[in-house]
């Protein structure tokens, strides 16, 4: 079957050339890639809030969701336009690449149209990209665990940062999961947020021992909510609020309010429907941007857990062996010690 024309967009005062438009991406209803990329103007604003001067990873999808992607950190030459903004970012193996630095919603439809279905922005902006000016909090429940399990969690997450005077941005992750954001002052490096974020997830493993875990190795977890840490290490992304993630329904990244959680059913937020649900006015993430905590009461948190002998956690397999880190291979692997004579 021969490719349908390219259809062109006016995106924020530019034009968008979105090719292969007909091309079913979600199964479920049919949704086309041109449907993603409408999808991406509709809650233009809401997306842009999310990857708003981020290095953003483009996660391709050439055969749509339910097709095998690619990552693909630098951005292509051949046929960029010549209005998209970008940044150089640097990664644990020494490595640098310039990736895309969305500043207008033209950069989101273009990315959409180059199969990238959900945005995978860094937690800094161009201004300073050692400093992450967002703490993630990632909520992902291994098999067993019901949604219910996570909303608990969740809500427990929430009483720990409000007796902290924090507060965290929720959002569906699309998937079985649930996101937290919660922007801080960009005063602090990588690996002070990943403590912090650490800090938090034992505060509450320790509220919750059944349900939640810090545990790295998956043979360890259990049929817990995994608080993955070490989504605030350099370069690791996590999908932005308004993303759609790669299934079948297209579900959407949702940013919902406290008060939604008990209630929120993930399957009803998918790129059918989230778009009326912000042009209702329904937008939970407004004032995010005005708002910049300290670090400081999460550090604390670390700092009274390291006096008490809890040290430093496993770090993602990229990464160098890190000072203080224990050992990186899975308790049924690890070799005894032998005790000294």
């Amino acid at each position: 079957m021969p490719k349908t024309p390219p259809v062109e967009l006016e995106v924020a005062g530019r034009t968008v050339k979105v090719t292969n438009p007909d091309k079913v991406f979600f199964s479920a209803r049919g949704e086309t890639k041109l449907d993603l990329v409408r999808y991406y103007v509709a809650v233009g604003d809401g997306a842009l809030r999310g990857v708003f001067l981020r290095p953003t990873v483009l996660k391709r999808f050439p055969d749509g969701a339910e097709g095998e992607p690619f990552f693909q950190k630098r951005v292509p030459a051949k046929g960029r336009p010549e209005w998209l903004d970008t940044v150089t970012v640097s990664f644990p193996s020494g490595r640098s690449a310039e990736e895309l630095c969305p500043t207008d919603v033209a950069h989101v439809a273009w990315a959409a149209n180059l199969g990238c279905i959900d945005l995978n922005p860094w937690a800094v902006r161009r201004t300073d990209v050692d400093k992450p000016d967002e703490l993630r909090i990632d909520l992902d429940p291994q098999p067993g665990v019901t949604f219910e399990g996570v909303r608990r969690v969740a809500q427990c997450v929430h009483e720990v940062l409000d007796e902290h005077s924090l507060r965290g941005y929720p959002k569906t992750s699309g998937s079985r999961g649930i996101h937290i954001n919660l922007r801080i002052e960009p005063a602090w490096g990588f690996l002070d947020v990943r403590r912090a974020a650490l800090a938090l997830g034992r505060e509450v493993e320790r509220r919750m021992p059944e349900m939640a875990t810090t545990a790295w190795w998956k043979e360890e977890r259990g049929e817990r909510v995994f608080i993955d840490y070490n989504q605030n290490a350099r370069d690791r992304t996590i999908a932005s609020a308004y993303s759609v993630r790669a299934n079948a329904e297209g579900r959407v990244s949702c940013p919902i309010e406290w008060d939604e959680l008990a209630d929120v059913d993930p399957s009803d937020l998918t790129l059918a429907t989230v778009p009326a649900r912000w042009a209702s006015g329904i937008d939970p993430d407004a004032g995010i941007d005005e708002v910049a905590h300290s670090l400081e009461p999460l550090l604390e948190l670390a700092r009274r857990d390291e006096a008490g002998g809890l040290g430093d956690a496993p770090w993602p397999p990229n990464f160098p062996k890190m000072a203080g880190e224990p050992k990186r291979v899975q308790p049924s692997r690890a070799r005894p010690e032998t005790p000294e004579p």
